[in-house]
């Protein structure tokens, strides 16, 4: 496969930093391809040098497009836009927009299940932990969200007891009115302070400990955000 080099970019959208430190700018024959066509930037790359902009803000990376000579863009462009406009592709993506469905409906059913097997509410509150395992799943599971429930990198069991606690921290706390004071770790040390609150309210639909409905934030927040749908 061809080289393609991954650059930072600067305040000039033609000036990028090489992983060395130093500056480069791409030939006059050179263009940008903008980021969001995942075939087209494939191809292109395979087609001859390349350069890969890449601007990171944190932990998350974001392209800021591909640069490579302005014929390889066009002719790999003009070659897929070919292959798009038949028939068989159109079937092709059908079909493949039909099993990604059906994925992300066997995932939803799947998560909801083990959320509510995390939540292991009592009898008494069983209907509750159905409804609140419906909304942490309908919340969390949405392709593109973002969300804990979409990363890769633990089990579903796991993404499940993360999602509720998330969920909790919206809809159950104030913390999304806090003011948090830019300090490093300050805003991690408060979500660990809302997850034992968060924890110690679940245990109490756990236990069938009596409570009034009105004041648990957990039973109001369902009946609010049931309302809502």
């Amino acid at each position: 496969m061809p080289e393609c080099l991954v650059l930072a970019p600067t305040s000039d959208p033609r000036v990028f930093i090489a992983p060395d430190g130093t500056r480069c700018s791409p030939p006059d024959s050179w263009a940008c391809l903008p980021p969001g066509d995942a075939g087209l930037t494939r191809r292109v790359k395979l087609a001859g040098p390349s350069w890969s902009v890449i601007e990171k803000r944190g932990r998350k990376a974001f392209s800021k497009g591909l640069w490579a000579p302005r014929e390889n863009i066009e002719s790999q462009r003009a070659a897929i836009e070919a292959e798009r406009s038949t028939e068989g592709y159109a079937k092709k993506r059908q079909a493949d927009v039909a099993r990604r469905e059906r994925t992300q409906a066997e995932y939803v059913v799947t998560f909801e299940a083990e959320v509510e097997g995390f939540l292991q509410f009592s009898p008494k509150w069983a209907e509750l932990g159905r409804a609140m395992a419906k909304q942490v799943a309908a919340h969390a599971t949405p392709v593109g969200s973002g969300t804990v429930a979409r990363t890769k990198r633990i089990s579903v069991a796991e993404r499940a007891e993360a999602a509720v606690i998330a969920w909790m921290r919206h809809q159950t706390t104030a913390y999304d009115q806090m003011k948090i004071p830019r300090i490093a770790g300050k805003r991690r040390e408060v979500r660990r302070e809302l997850a034992s609150i968060s924890r110690s309210v679940l245990d109490l639909h756990r236990r069938d400990v009596p409570h009034g409905i009105a004041a648990c934030p957990l039973c109001a927040a369902i009946v609010s955000s049931a309302a809502r749908s």
